[in-house]
């Protein structure tokens, strides 16, 4: 059985009339919605987060191009693209 931890939370009247039809049509509680829907939002968040990390590190080492170096980069290889259909 895994940890847990209590958590009180206030929410909308009307976030938590949706909660409860959704637990009703799911046939689960509401404590197991709410659980698995931070989950995965805590998960999309951190994954979201190291990514900016991710982008940050390339940055303080030089490793990016501008927006012009992009755009140029874009024409350079739909240029060759034609040249070679």
């Amino acid at each position: 059985m895994s940890e847990t931890t209590v958590i009180t939370a206030r929410i909308p009247t009307e976030a938590s009339a949706q909660l409860d039809r959704l637990a009703a049509e799911l046939d689960r509680s509401r404590a197991w919605i709410i659980a698995t829907a931070v989950e995965r939002y805590v998960r999309e968040e951190l994954e979201f987060v190291d990514f900016i990390k991710v982008g940050e590190e390339d940055i303080a080492r030089g490793d990016y191009l501008t927006h012009e170096q992009l755009l140029a980069e874009i024409a350079d290889r739909r240029s060759r693209s034609k040249r070679a259909a």
